[in-house]
């Protein structure tokens, strides 16, 4: 099959990659981790199904990865739609989109239900496991969710950052009237706004391409751009800015005893002190992976809009290009088409 490889240090198409399968994993010199490409994502009952990817996202994650984030090696990619080709006969055919933590169903964390924190868990695309940017991608069947007939691939694909954004509202509560500022008007920062907007709570984004806060505006958002800003304190702020930069704007933000988000993942370190952390006494919450089912069923209600979030749907063969345009500063979501 064709995938994009990440060997450490270069991003490398290869057209006859080993495809997943979700017979027992047989080990060999390609298959030397469980969940990669040429064997399955294993979990401790051993169901696993192989979907043949539609879309697959491209995400700042990526980006970072080929950074040096995580020190992952292997096919990348976590954001995806596709079909199930191999796996329980109720799901052959069936549109599906995956979770993308592989907990190992036996240890405290996976117990408690929080597989996404497994110690012994491989990650899609991230740790361990081969992603999405190929023709088919392996996954536990527990992970998988059905997408309704009425969401069109090109907004399915959204689930899982859309499913990161909605994470927010089971670990915060918010109100209407509360003061909420999201820092970063790319992909992310989009769904972050619209989704908090669906509390009632008076949302504001702040980033630096007038155009994209113009799509967060479309929405309902009030957006702010980073020239014009003016120190201003909100109850809650969110931090999806992807650079390094964003937790001091942030941190000068919240107001005492507000609350700090972080959603950013990058490559580099953080230098900043966080001595405002403890003089204000802000409470800092990191938020990552989130759940799919409000994020599906938000998407098949219509009350988010992320088609205008794409700016182009590059074929796998191109992927090195798709690569490259969404490093561009100021992209919007690439997509991969694998058909």
């Amino acid at each position: 099959m064709r995938a994009l490889y990440w060997d450490g240090h270069e991003l490398v198409s290869r057209s006859s990659y080993p495809a997943p399968s979700s017979r027992p994993k047989i080990e060999d010199g390609e298959s030397r981790i469980v969940g990669t490409t040429g064997s399955r994502a294993e979990t401790s009952d051993n169901q696993s199904a192989v979907v043949k990817v539609h879309l697959a996202g491209i995400c700042s994650t990526d980006l970072q990865i080929f950074k040096g984030y995580m020190g992952f090696t292997g096919v990348p990619g976590h954001e995806f739609v596709g079909s199930v080709n191999e796996g329980p006969a109720e799901l052959i055919g069936k549109r599906v989109v995956g979770e993308i933590n592989f907990g190992c169903g036996q240890c405290d964390a996976c117990r408690r239900d929080l597989s996404r924190h497994c110690p012994n868990r491989n990650v899609m695309g991230i740790l361990n496991a081969d992603g999405a940017f190929a023709d088919y991608v392996s996954a536990p069947v527990a992970n998988l969710h059905v997408v309704p007939e009425n969401v069109p691939d090109e907004e399915a694909v959204f689930t899982e950052p859309l499913a990161a954004a909605f994470e927010m509202l089971t670990q915060i509560e918010l109100n209407p009237g509360d003061d909420v500022l999201v820092l970063g008007d790319g992909k992310l920062g989009n769904l972050c706004a619209q989704v908090l907007r669906l509390t009632g709570a008076k949302i504001t984004a702040l980033g630096k391409h007038a155009e994209k806060l113009a799509l967060i505006r479309k929405a309902g958002v009030r957006t702010i751009l980073l020239n014009e800003w003016q120190t201003h304190l909100f109850d809650v702020v969110v931090e999806a800015t992807g650079s390094a930069s964003g937790l001091e704007l942030a941190l000068s933000a919240v107001r005492p005893r507000g609350t700090l988000i972080l959603k950013s993942t990058i490559a580099g370190n953080h230098q900043v002190s966080l001595a405002p952390i403890v003089i204000n006494e802000i409470n800092v919450i990191g938020s990552r992976c989130g759940p799919f089912a409000p994020a599906l069923e938000a998407l098949a209600n219509k009350r988010i809009s992320v088609t205008p979030l794409i700016d182009r749907i590059y074929s796998l063969s191109d992927g090195i290009a798709a690569v490259a345009h969404a490093a561009k500063p100021g992209a919007r979501k690439i997509l991969l088409r694998s058909s």
